[in-house]
C-alpha cells in the first residue's frame, strides 16, 4: 500500500520525523542510508510499528509517495567539510523513481547554497523533471534535541523556504500537519543558513562557559554559582553550561570549506576552545591525583557517563572517547559505568564495565563524571568515591570538584 510520506535516512534527524509523523496519523514509510543507529527506544519503536510505521523493501516504493523528506546525516569529512555521500546517495535513489508534484524536502544539515546547487541538479538529471515545475523542492532545518520532554516536533516551529513559493506553500502543507507553527523563509539558501546559525549558536555559547569554566578554577571563582545568578537576568542572557567537551551530530561551520576566504572567526575560535575541553579535564585529573599522592600512571579511573547527552544512548562525537584515550595515554586503568551502553570501546579495545556502581567508585583512585544521566544518585556517588572530578557541575556544592 503506498505510503504519504517517505522518511530518506533514519538516523538522529530522519527517526524523530517519522515519529512525529506516525504520530500525526500520516502514513510513512522508512528507507535506510547507511548503518544509522536508533536514537529511540525499543518502546517508542514499538508504538511507531503498531502505528503503522514500515521501512521500505526496496527502493521502487519511494516512487508511490507524496511527500520524500532527505534526513541523511552529513558528517566532518576528512577535509574538515561536510560529506554529502549519503544526501547524493539518497538524491540519486529517490531522483530515478521521482514522480511529478511530489514534494521533495532536505532536512539534513548543510551549508548554504546545498538545496538549490547540489541537490536539485541532482534530483533533476536522475528524473528528467524540473524542480518548482514537475515537482516541489524546499529545505527546512532539522530542529530535533533528543531526550527534550518540553519541546517535540509538535510545539516546535518549523522553518521552511522552499525554490518557489508554491515549493514552500506545498512543504508548508506537509509540515502544518506536524506542528503548531510554520515559518516561512525567504527562499532554501535563508533556511539552510538558519541551520547554521543555530548550531554555530549553540557552539559558541558552549565554548565561552567553557573558557569561563578554566578562568574560574583559575580565580578560586564557583562558576555554578555565577551561572545561577545570572540566569536571573530576564534579558539579554541565556544560560549555558560547561562540560567535558561538546558532542552531537550538529557540527559547528564557519563556512571556510564552502566559501574559501570567508570563515567566521568567532565559529572557528569557539571549536578550538570546545576541542581542548578533554585535555583540560585530563589536565585537571592528573593534578587532583597528584595533589592525592597518586600518580596518573597506573591508576584506576572510573568514567560516569559515556554518552553525548544525559538520558540516552547516543555516543555520537562524545568526549568520553578523547577523555578515555587520553587517560590510558597517560597508563591509567580506565574502567566506565553507563546504565545506557552495555558495551564500550576505545581505539578497538573493549573497556571494562563496572557492574556494581558504588563498589567501583569506591575502588576507584579517581571517578570522574562525564554525563549526568537521571540514574545517578550523585550525593551517594560523592560519599563513595575515593576523588571524584565533576565535570557537569552536577554534584551538590562541596560534593565534589568540579572542572
Amino acid at each position: 500500500m503506498p505510503a504519504d510520506l517517505a522518511v530518506i535516512g533514519l538516523g538522529p534527524y530522519g527517526l524523530p520525523l517519522a515519529q512525529a509523523a506516525v504520530a500525526a496519523g500520516i502514513s510513512t514509510l522508512g528507507y535506510k542510508t547507511g548503518p544509522e543507529a536508533s536514537s529511540l527506544s525499543p518502546a517508542e519503536l514499538r508504538r511507531m510499528l503498531s502505528g503503522g510505521f514500515r521501512t521500505a523493501a526496496g527502493p521502487a516504493e519511494l516512487g508511490r509517495v507524496r511527500t520524500a523528506v532527505i534526513c541523511a546525516p552529513t558528517p566532518r569529512g576528512v577535509d574538515g567539510g561536510l560529506d554529502l555521500s549519503q544526501v547524493e546517495a539518497a538524491a540519486r535513489t529517490l531522483g530515478a523513481r521521482l514522480r511529478p508534484h511530489t514534494t521533495v524536502i532536505l532536512e539534513s544539515p548543510v551549508l548554504p547554497g546545498t538545496t538549490e546547487d547540489f541537490l536539485r541538479p541532482l534530483l533533476e538529471e536522475c528524473s528528467g523533471l524540473r524542480a518548482g515545475r514537475d515537482f516541489h523542492l524546499a529545505y527546512s532545518p532539522s530542529r530535533v534535541d533528543p531526550g527534550n520532554r518540553d519541546f517535540t516536533p509538535a510545539n516546535t516551529p518549523k522553518v521552511i523556504g522552499g525554490l518557489t513559493p508554491a515549493c514552500t506553500e506545498s512543504a508548508a502543507a506537509f509540515y502544518s500537519r506536524l506542528t503548531d507553527k510554520v515559518v516561512r523563509a525567504r527562499g532554501p539558501r535563508e533556511a539552510e543558513t538558519v541551520q547554521l546559525l543555530e548550531t554555530n549558536y549553540r557552539h559558541v555559547n558552549i565554548a565561552l562557559v567553557n573558557e569561563m569554566a578554566v578562568l574560574c578554577h583559575d580565580l578560586g571563582v564557583d562558576l555554578w554559582d555565577v551561572i545561577r545568578c545570572a540566569e536571573t537576568k530576564p534579558f539579554g542572557f541565556q544560560a549555558f553550561r560547561p562540560g567535558p567537551g561538546v558532542g552531537g551530530h550538529a557540527v559547528p561551520q564557519d563556512l571556510t570549506g564552502g566559501h574559501p576566504g570567508r570563515p567566521l572567526r568567532m565559529v572557528e575560535l569557539a571549536q578550538q576552545v570546545n576541542n581542548q575541553m578533554p585535555r583540560y579535564v585530563i589536565q585537571r585529573a592528573a593534578t587532583l591525583l597528584n595533589e592525592h599522592g597518586k600518580s596518573a600512571r597506573g591508576a584506576r579511573v572510573l568514567l560516569l557517563g559515556v554518552t553525548y547527552k544525559p538520558d540516552l544512548a547516543d555516543q555520537q562525537a562524545t568526549p568520553a572517547q578523547e577523555v578515555a584515550i587520553r587517560l590510558l595515554e597517560l597508563g591509567a586503568s580506565v574502567s566506565y559505568h553507563d546504565p545506557h551502553v552495555p558495551s564500550w570501546s576505545v581505539l578497538d579495545r573493549p573497556v571494562p564495565r563496572a557492574d556494581s556502581l558504588y563498589e567501583a567508585a569506591a575502588d576507584a583512585d579517581l571517578t570522574i563524571l562525564l554525563q549526568q544521566h537521571r540514574t545517578y544518585d550523585l550525593q551517594g556517588l560523592s560519599v563513595k568515591a575515593q576523588l571524584l572530578l565533576d565535570t557537569r557541575g552536577a554534584t551538590p556544592t562541596g560534593a565534589a570538584h568540579r572542572i
